[in-house]
């Protein structure tokens, strides 16, 4: 099992990383950050596989993943 750790300060609510997770685990948080942003939150971590394609695909690195 692994998990993403989101930096909510970081993230701009782009939604790439939406779209780079292949099981679809990535979604928008009810909570904003200070900048005004729903930050992305991990959804189902329990199915996350760890192929890391959704840090790879953030352009402002906040995402880390763990196995």
């Amino acid at each position: 099992m692994a998990r993403i750790e989101v930096k909510s300060e970081i993230c701009k609510s782009c939604k790439l990383c939406f779209s780079a997770c292949p099981k679809g685990l990535i979604g928008l948080g009810d909570k904003l950050n200070s900048k005004g942003y729903h930050y992305a939150v991990q959804h189902n971590p329990e199915k996350c596989t760890g192929c890391k394609f959704c840090a790879i695909m953030c352009p402002d690195a906040a995402i880390n993943v763990y196995k």
